[in-house]
């Protein structure tokens, strides 16, 4: 990426907010290049391999992870940076970095752990990944966590209630809480990354969701943005209506992410040339920019209603979401019970609560299962 190349009102990495640690530069990579290698080399990043999208990690080793997950984001927000003249590395660093703080098992885990949190602050899977690049990463003698730049852990904080909000600001008034207390955006590059996790998510979980047979081409051909691609290419290899295998699914979910990257890209152009803010601060102050076109949002929100209904609602799928949470549940109450069953790291934190929590969403799926078994003697799961 030129940085010359950039278009006014990117997030240029020469004119950064900097580092919470002032450091000094480390060339030939710019501030951005230096924050994504830090996420790629950190031991969250690495157990994002071992931690679940929609089926536990046990159920089958073709399912998405949060890992997988991540590098998907990461590919269709780097394209869509290059077409905009978005600064690319900034988006790469944000995609790779912004599950780091998920629980094992998903949304259960997350939900579950939110549970056990109530009257201790909660629990939220954003504040919790920029919590983990803030503090919870030990790799340097100089500073807790990766201290990455102001950039990176804005577009990492995505959602922030504002009591939490308030709190991050009242320990760093200039901080990435300030945002959702003044109600302004993030940097375009970050909202380019929250859009590009959903057509993802959406995307993938499709693929998933027919992998293990929760779903049928049926159900989702229902769907106009489904069915709109899956004709287009049947209509060019009609052998593939008769032939068994994925072949179809592939090429459907290929042509649509396509489509959908395209219209963002193409919406977007407009919004930023009809809106032409004067710098990346500029665009902050303003509406969100970064958008699918009004047809697409809607036909996007009806798939995400039908993955709701048929897939993260399925009987199977929520029988193990609360045996998931059972797992947690069981963890929180025994680490609480005996915080020495914890790394002394851990074990010494004086907030027990939060200490178990960190310790908790650090886990892999099958870290839990057997840090469980050890605990409690039980196997939930088959």
């Amino acid at each position: 990426m030129n940085l010359d190349d950039l278009a006014p009102w990117a997030s240029d990495p020469r004119r950064t907010r900097g580092r919470r640690r002032p450091e000094a530069p480390s060339p030939p990579r710019n501030e951005h290049q230096r924050d994504r290698d830090r996420i790629v080399h950190s031991t969250a990043f690495r157990r994002l391999v071992y931690k679940t999208q929609v089926f536990l990690n046990h159920e089958g080793d073709l399912f998405r992870t949060r890992l997988t997950h991540s590098l998907e984001v990461a590919q269709l927000g780097r394209s869509a940076a290059r077409a905009l003249r978005l600064n690319e590395d900034l988006v790469e660093a944000i995609a790779l970095a912004h599950d780091l703080g998920h629980t094992p098992f998903g949304h259960a885990g997350q939900d579950a752990l939110h549970a056990c949190m109530q009257a201790h602050g909660g629990f939220e899977h954003n504040l919790q990944s920029l919590r983990v690049v803030d503090r919870l990463e030990i790799r340097y003698p100089a500073f807790d966590g990766l201290n990455l730049c102001f950039e990176t852990r804005e577009g990492i904080l995505k959602h922030c209630p504002r009591a939490h909000a308030e709190l991050l600001v009242k320990s760093e008034p200039d901080g990435p809480g300030r945002r959702f207390i003044e109600g302004t955006r993030p940097s375009l590059e970050a909202q380019l990354v929250n859009l590009a996790d959903e057509i993802a998510y959406n995307a993938h979980d499709i693929d998933d969701g027919v992998r293990s047979g929760l779903i049928t081409l049926v159900q989702i051909g229902e769907l106009p943005l489904f069915a709109r691609w899956r004709d287009a290419v049947l209509t060019e290899y009609p052998a593939l209506a008769d032939q068994p295998g994925r072949r179809l699914l592939f090429e459907t979910l290929r042509r649509l992410l396509s489509a959908m990257m395209g219209d963002l890209i193409a919406s977007t152009a407009r919004a930023l040339a009809e809106a032409a803010p004067a710098d990346a601060d500029a665009a902050r102050a303003l509406p969100p920019l970064v958008a699918l076109s009004p047809g697409l949002k809607a036909q996007a929100a009806e798939l995400k209603r039908f993955l709701f209904g048929e897939l993260y609602r399925h009987p199977q799928v929520v029988q193990s979401t609360q045996l998931a949470k059972l797992v947690v549940t069981e963890l929180f109450d025994a680490y609480r019970a005996a915080p020495d069953e914890m790394p002394p790291d851990f074990a010494a934190i004086a907030n027990r609560p939060r200490a178990v929590a960190d310790y908790i969403a650090g886990m892999t799926d099958r870290f839990a299962l057997r840090e469980h078994h050890r605990l409690t003697g039980r196997r939930l799961f088959d």
